[in-house]
């Protein structure tokens, strides 16, 4: 990481970073989605709130079944300050484990609501302060309370990156929506972008820092002037608007932090290790929206598109509805052999089917039919061409890291810094033998999580026993000294004065 500082008057990034010599260029599918403005998903029926808050853990459940509740009411928290909303008013039916997208097979407790069509909402969610200047500690604890969490896909509590927050030389807005299909960030900055703006603000207030970059790829033309206009408005001249090349995986926390700043984020850290806050559009629109309008995190923008959906478009949906009902608000299906992918072809997670609910994770939908991403190709040997070293964002050796986990060489695995690979798939795409190197890498680091697991707990072992063993030493030499002391009268007499003054006490005491 360069040891220069920014320097007093001098921006602490750069607003128009190089190309990067890593990644892929991906065609981007975005245009059927964006050409119709953000719609609003009807109401569900029934929704199934997840309580898996990600890193926060499981939500413990604070209604039960029978109990009627209203829009934006508190119904679960976890011990790490992880907090659960309910998305429609309506009857709690049950608590019940449900499937979720994600990891395949993905189980969660899910809250069950059946809405009662009114959308009555609680008492606490009103209009907000509406101040710039709320103090910061106070913010923080607000955008907790709202279940307010990354909503680039990571879920990771807003507050908590906050609070890790010390010399924060700048605040990083994220809107590189690197992936193909995905468009629901872009949208929103392109029909939303004072909400952006105005969310930034009160980040910078919460963080304590006074500079601020929007960042956007470069075909992405209509949000970044929807942006500047909406900074030339409020006449700031502290939030920038950087422009990144359209390049995949450029919108990666890590990727980005670097082409803006040519510093990079420690190995085992985090970006505020390296003075920056790292945060997603739509999650600063999520702040303003608490703070204005008093409302938790109960709805998210989602991406519904492919050439499996009738109308392509961004839909404005509430955490659990099921994905059938985006579907059919968006058209449709054109045919019945469809696939369903959550989020992009390249990181997206494969769908059993459209009953499983919309979660805060959930930023596309892709509706794709069997001709549209390509099935598995035939594989054939390494060629050694070099492709995936020069494609890799981490700067990896993906050659050495195959024949590391098919030998299971753990070792070499834990040298070759397998920890760092951010499983994008950009090895995969540029390999010309067709080889499936990330999903073996993924399997390789289960391994090798566990083999170093296996030897923290055998190290501790072996510290334990041997700190027993110095125990055992030290107590043979004391009385090995005692014995071979020679006891004088005074000893003996000190001696016997103690046990009959014992026994004395245990008389009386009886």
């Amino acid at each position: 990481m360069p040891d220069q500082q920014p320097t007093t008057g001098a921006l602490p990034y750069n607003l128009q970073p190089p190309r990067p010599t890593w990644g892929v260029r991906l065609p981007p599918r975005k245009a059927q989605s964006t050409a119709r403005p953000i719609a609003v998903c009807p109401l569900p029926r029934e929704v199934a709130v997840p309580l898996d808050c990600g890193p926060a853990g499981v939500a413990e459940p604070l209604i039960a079944a029978g109990e009627s509740v209203r829009t934006g009411q508190l119904i679960a928290v976890t011990a790490d300050a992880g907090y659960v909303h309910a998305t429609v008013s309506g009857e709690v039916l049950d608590v019940q484990e449900r499937a979720v997208p994600g990891r395949p097979g993905a189980m969660s407790p899910c809250v069950l609501i059946r809405s009662d069509a009114r959308d009555s909402w609680h008492p606490d969610c009103g209009a907000g302060p509406g101040n710039n200047q709320l103090d910061p500690a106070r913010l923080r604890g607000a955008i907790a309370a709202a279940g307010i969490v990354g909503l680039g896909g990571a879920l990771f509590p807003t507050a908590d990156k906050m609070e890790a927050c010390t010399q924060i030389y700048a605040l990083i807005l994220n809107g590189a929506e690197c992936e193909p299909y995905i468009s629901c960030d872009e949208m929103l900055m392109r029909e939303q972008a004072d909400g952006v703006i105005r969310g930034a603000l009160l980040i910078m207030n919460a963080i304590g820092t006074d500079r601020t970059v929007i960042a956007v790829e470069s075909d992405m033309p209509e949000a970044r002037i929807a942006l500047l206009d909406a900074i030339r408005t409020r006449d700031l001249d502290n939030i920038d608007v950087a422009v990144v090349t359209a390049k995949y995986p450029a919108g990666g926390e890590r990727q980005l932090l670097e082409l803006l700043t040519n510093r990079q984020v420690p190995a085992a850290g985090l970006p505020t290790d390296a003075g920056y806050l790292c945060q997603n559009v739509a999650t600063a629109a999520a702040v303003a929206n608490l703070v204005d309008n008093g409302q938790p995190l109960i709805d998210r923008i989602v991406t519904v598109t492919g050439a499996g959906v009738a109308e392509p478009q961004n839909l404005r949906v509430r955490i659990g509805t099921p994905l059938a009902d985006l579907i059919t608000a968006a058209g449709g299906y054109t045919t019945a052999d469809c696939r369903l992918i959550m989020g992009g072809p390249m990181m997206g997670r494969p769908l059993p089917g459209d009953g499983l609910p919309v979660t805060k994770a959930t930023n596309c939908i892709i509706v794709a039919t069997p001709d549209e991403l390509a099935d598995t190709q035939a594989v054939y040997p390494c060629v050694r061409c070099g492709e995936c070293s020069r494609a890799c964002p981490a700067r990896l050796l993906p050659q050495q890291l195959l024949l590391a986990s098919r030998s299971q060489d753990t070792l070499a695995l834990a040298e070759l810094r397998l920890e760092a690979c951010i499983e994008c798939g950009c090895c995969d795409y540029v390999c010309p033998s067709h080889i499936d190197l990330t999903p073996q890498f993924v399997q390789a680091k289960r391994r090798l999580h566990q083999a170093l697991g296996a030897q923290a707990r055998a190290e501790q072992a072996k510290t334990r026993a041997d700190a027993r063993e110095e125990r055992l030493r030290t107590r043979r030499s004391a009385l090995a000294a005692y014995q071979e002391a020679e006891l004088t009268t005074d000893d003996l007499a000190a001696l016997m004065a103690r046990v009959r003054a014992r026994e004395q006490q245990r008389n009386e005491e009886e």
